[in-house]
């Protein structure tokens, strides 16, 4: 039985969600061969916009085996606030491995300086509280984006991966939140260019997270009223670059599945290491499926306590297998373990609390590839 399957299931117990016409909502014994994740991390105090939090869940098991439109005008440095928050900077792999997979395993895509882009510094004090990477960047829960970050750096060492698309199978699972704290911590990685692109053109909402105004962005790049370098931001102190989705759209799908996102993903793969894509929900329209067709992997994030079953097995159906790097779940109700606890004493850093008497649950990596070897056998 697959962790997400456990963990989802002892949520709807705690959190009094019922199952419809008894285990209709139970994922077969493919659709858990295609689920790889475990507990993820709970919300953080915030103003209670979004009670989303911080999951961290792919392990290195997970893997199943143009012309331009860039123009280059002289960059400008735009201060939305001289409030700066602080980050952090390190190597994400064991003995300085972050700098090499940043550019030697990407080969074109590490080889074309990127440009300059219009920058704009990102405050703290401004963002949605729940952007953990950049309003509590020493926090447990940052910590569990920062285990993310790593699994999917080793991914990408295993098999050659550049662009990942971020979807959920429902609405307020938590995508654009894991979108951008998995982006932010990528783009502090030593020697790597991280992009995130809003591609969730019915809706976007990656700017207003962020408290930034961004009024041109990805639909227009597609649309031909602007440019790549029009549109895309650098957003300081992090160094990650933002495509906003720019003004809501209709018929997104066939923007998106027209030659111009090609070769707008084509432009964007020369310029940066890594690049996050947020896209829509996979239940509401064919726009992720899409995106996903065009990309590398794609991330699942569900909510425990809300995501369903049978809506998972169903959102998985049209996606190839080979393209599910995992399946992230946020909002775990399990306490963090003897071991979690005793790490963050040891370092100096108080085991938190968060709101509604909920913790940081942590992540064994070699318990999660155990256990899902032992799913794949059952």
């Amino acid at each position: 039985m697959g962790r997400v399957y456990d963990a989802l299931k002892r949520a709807a117990e705690t959190s009094g969600v019922q199952k419809t016409r008894g285990d209709e909502d139970r994922p077969s014994r493919d659709a858990e061969g295609r689920i790889h994740a475990a507990r993820g991390a709970t919300p953080v105090p915030g103003n209670g916009r979004h009670n989303i939090a911080a999951g961290t869940v792919v392990t290195p098991d997970a893997i199943l085996q143009s012309s331009s439109i860039l123009r280059a005008p002289e960059a400008a440095h735009v201060s939305a606030s001289t409030e700066h928050t602080e980050h952090v900077v390190g190597s994400a792999l064991p003995g300085g491995q972050a700098s090499r997979i940043a550019g030697a395993t990407l080969g074109a895509a590490g080889s074309t300086r990127t440009p300059e882009f219009v920058s704009i510094d990102i405050s703290a004090a401004r963002v949605e509280p729940h952007l953990v990477a950049i309003t509590h960047p020493q926090s447990a829960y940052t910590e569990r984006y920062r285990s993310l970050r790593t699994r999917v750096l080793h991914a990408s060492e295993r098999r050659k991966m550049q662009a990942f698309v971020i979807t959920s199978a429902g609405v307020m699972e938590g995508k654009t939140l894991t979108s951008l704290n998995l982006a932010w911590m990528l783009a502090q990685t030593d020697g790597a260019r991280a992009l995130l692109i809003d591609g969730d053109l019915r809706q976007p909402c990656a700017a207003d997270y962020l408290g930034i105004d961004a009024p041109i962005g990805l639909a227009e790049v597609l649309t031909g009223e602007a440019s790549l370098h029009e549109a895309i931001i650098k957003l300081e102190p992090s160094g990650l670059h933002l495509l906003p989705g720019g003004a809501r759209r209709e018929g997104v799908a066939e923007l998106l599945s027209g030659p111009r996102w090609s070769t707008v993903l084509a432009e964007v793969r020369r310029m940066f290491d890594y690049i996050v894509i947020d896209a829509p929900p996979l239940s509401l329209f064919t726009d992720a499926t899409l995106l996903i067709s065009r990309a590398d992997a794609a991330l699942i994030v569900t909510r425990s306590g809300q995501t369903r079953y049978a809506a998972l097995e169903r959102a998985l159906e049209p996606i190839p297998r080979e393209k599910v790097l995992g399946v992230i779940l946020n909002a775990s109700n399990e306490p963090m373990d003897e071991q979690g606890y005793y790490y963050n004493q040891r370092y100096g850093r108080r085991a938190e609390t968060p709101a509604e008497d909920q913790s940081a649950d942590a992540l064994d990596a070699e318990d999660a590839a155990q256990q899902e070897t032992e799913a794949g056998r059952s």
